[in-house]
């Protein structure tokens, strides 16, 4: 295929896929050159695919894949899937494994893929924020996601923050929960308790305490907003022991500050002078986020 031939398909992509595909026909994978590799649309076959070693999803649920399955035979692929090229009739998926998968189920002998060019570590970091923000992953799943692009590509939490769109206490809480026992990181998994659930029970510092609040959620279904009043008035008397022990000490109110805007989602003040007297700030940005911190100060 010439490269004049590439950029007037290139074009129709402004118009959406139906267009593409009515108007021209995709590069074929036989047809797509290093040149073009990194921009190109292309039809490709799907035993030409493989899956991404990198993929953050753990679990396939197959209930809803074969959902997904019955929607491709009637409606096709709406969203290309994202690939890389590794040789001649050879792609490895970036994003969009849940596809891949659900048209095999399918029947289908080929899939629209986005295809790209990338390196191992280029190709972590595309697969693991692609898919947080694309696809429906559960709390664990993000979690080991961000932990891996802190670790495996060398992110700190503020660039990681950026990357996914979200502020550092929103990516501190979700790193937080890899710190709770199995059985209750498998049951945020399963979709057993809640991302709510699960912020309650690390307020609790000892590992039996939070395996019995687990245990009572699940035993009689508890809401949310019951955890969290059960695990305050467990952790309140510990509180303040350290609130007390305190006194005159800058680092454990820049403790007490730090725990405060993991609590609240932002970034909160504590200000103390020398007669321990003081002030405690908690920032809003919007009307919704007013009502969010007023829903967890539980004044509404």
């Amino acid at each position: 295929m010439k490269e004049k031939d590439f950029k007037a398909k290139k074009n129709v992509l402004g118009r959406g896929l139906a267009a593409l595909i009515e108007e021209a026909e995709p590069a074929s994978s036989n047809e797509l050159g290093v040149e073009f590799a990194n921009s190109a649309i292309a039809e490709i076959s799907l035993d030409y695919i493989e899956a991404n070693a990198f993929q953050p999803r753990n679990f396939f649920d197959e209930d809803a894949l074969k959902e997904l399955s019955e929607s491709i035979k009637v409606q096709g692929i709406i969203q290309p899937i994202t690939v890389r090229k590794l040789a001649e009739n050879q792609f490895q998926i970036i994003s969009g494994e849940r596809r891949w998968r659900a048209s095999k189920m399918a029947g289908l002998k080929a899939i629209p893929a986005y295809v790209r060019l990338a390196d191992d570590q280029q190709m972590l970091e595309m697969a693991l924020i692609e898919n947080i923000q694309r696809e429906n992953l559960n709390p664990i799943e993000i979690s080991l996601s961000y932990q891996r692009l802190l670790t495996e590509c060398n992110l700190k939490q503020e660039d990681l923050g950026e990357r996914v769109g979200k502020n550092r206490a929103t990516v501190a809480n979700y790193l937080r929960l890899l710190k709770l026992p199995p059985d209750i990181q498998i049951a945020v998994r399963d979709n057993k308790i809640s991302f709510g659930h699960a912020r309650a029970i690390i307020s609790i510092e000892n590992v039996e305490s939070q395996l019995a609040v687990f245990k009572r959620i699940i035993n009689e279904e508890l809401s949310v907003r019951k955890t969290e009043d059960i695990v305050r008035a467990m952790t309140e008397p510990k509180a303040n022991a350290p609130a007390k022990a305190a006194k005159n000490n800058t680092h454990e109110y820049k403790k007490l500050q730090d725990k405060l805007s993991t609590h609240f989602d932002t970034k909160v003040s504590l200000k103390v002078d020398d007669k321990n007297q003081g002030e405690i700030k908690i920032p809003f940005y919007s009307v919704e986020d007013f009502n969010r911190i007023l829903e967890i100060l539980s004044l509404i």
